[in-house]
């Protein structure tokens, strides 16, 4: 028998004073089997970092062809997409050429540090891209503090967040390893 998604739901508060966006949102998301606390927390981090009421969770690990998340504009055409993890050079090409704009979140210290020793330099030509390294140790304490039901709050000013969940503050940094060239 087929293991079912655990279904999660969290109202969010983004106050995000370096792009001028201030949303209440409330959102209802999958986890996967397969998927940590930490990953599914990563998505909820990341939809803080990039909110827009136009910001929509995606079929994810269910959808190779489609992104962790993305906005879509009313032509269908893909204008940010969200990656999660430590994908090869061939799906971010992919990804860069079908998104106006492609962001991924890499995660898993050890993993990370090698995903980016061996294939950073490589991603030089994709100038649609940016990509963001959250430490295990925010991604840890996120997941301790979730929930089913979770009331986040995510406040950015200057590339510092303070990403609420429930009575759990987590201040973090996130480590830009590259960005896109505007």
């Amino acid at each position: 028998m087929a293991l079912k998604a655990t279904v999660y739901k969290a109202s969010i508060n983004v106050a995000d004073m370096s792009r001028h966006v201030y949303l209440d949102q409330n959102v209802t998301l999958a986890q996967h089997p397969s998927e940590t606390e930490q990953r599914m927390m990563l998505r909820l981090l990341a939809w803080t970092m990039y909110a827009d009421e136009r910001l929509q969770f995606t079929k994810g690990l269910c959808e190779e062809s489609e992104p962790e998340l993305w906005i879509k504009n009313y032509s269908d055409e893909i204008e940010l997409w969200v990656e999660l993890g430590l994908p090869d050079e061939k799906r971010l090409k992919k990804a860069c050429s079908q998104a106006k704009e492609v962001v991924l979140f890499t995660y898993g210290d050890h993993a990370a540090a090698a995903w980016k020793a061996s294939l950073l330099n490589k991603l030089h030509p994709f100038k649609n891209l940016t990509i963001i390294n959250i430490v295990d140790e925010v991604l840890d304490a996120a997941a301790a503090a979730s929930s089913r039901t979770m009331a986040i709050q995510s406040t950015i000013e200057d590339g510092q967040i303070w990403f609420s969940v429930g009575d759990t503050v987590i201040s973090l940094m996130p480590d830009v390893w590259k960005t896109a060239a505007a």
